[in-house]
């Protein structure tokens, strides 16, 4: 999943839709779409967490998101590691689709224990408010509804994740971004090709 330390060219434009739109909260939920082991699609909105720091392994273009061991879309990913992330931005009218190869890195991920993605890690479970991280020390996912108890855990380490905490990693190979304001609108498509990026105006 490694590419070059240069910013793809939807990075400012999704960057701009991100400050246009920062007085809304919601504007940094998105939906990502994968496929299950059986060729079913899976789609869940999940939260924004920033950019890949470029010191890591020149992963400056990947998206970051959190997500637990025990969650299905876990269990998705690891054996069909594809997806595409939607992601609509109300106050400026546009959309940007981005897929591309998802990468998960937790506690001993095969090609992600180095110490800079386990630092990544770390540093994401630090910034978390105290409520986002107590989720990660609730029951499992999807069982059978435990006692009201279970999800009140004792505080955590803000130092250390627990092993279910998981960073999600999509890196995008195509960007499709649409701006519904005007007439006609603007749409733009972003594919990289040996490892560089082309961009393409095209009708709507």
């Amino acid at each position: 999943m490694g590419e070059s330390a240069a910013l793809a060219p939807w990075r400012s434009p999704l960057s701009r839709a991100l400050h246009r739109n920062r007085s809304l909260v919601y504007a940094r939920y998105a939906q990502l779409a994968t496929v299950t082991q059986d060729g079913k699609p899976a789609n869940r909105t999940i939260v924004f967490r920033g950019f890949v720091d470029q010191a890591v392994a020149g992963h400056c273009n990947d998206l970051k998101f959190i997500t637990d061991r025990r969650s299905q879309k876990t269990s998705q990913i690891e054996p069909q590691p594809a997806g595409e992330l939607c992601w609509y931005f109300p106050k400026t009218r546009e959309q940007f689709r981005l897929s591309g190869p998802l990468m998960i890195v937790g506690t001993a991920t095969a090609d992600t224990s180095d110490a800079a993605w386990q630092k990544l890690r770390r540093t994401t479970w630090h910034n978390l408010s105290d409520n986002a991280r107590s989720s990660f020390a609730w029951p499992s996912p999807k069982a059978d509804r435990d006692d009201e108890s279970a999800f009140t855990p004792e505080p955590l380490d803000a130092q250390q994740p627990l092993d279910d905490f998981c960073l999600l990693l999509l890196t995008p190979i195509a960007v499709d971004h649409l701006e519904l304001k005007g007439n006609p609108q603007n749409r733009c498509l972003y594919t990289r090709e040996n490892g560089v990026w082309k961009q393409r105006s095209v009708n709507p």
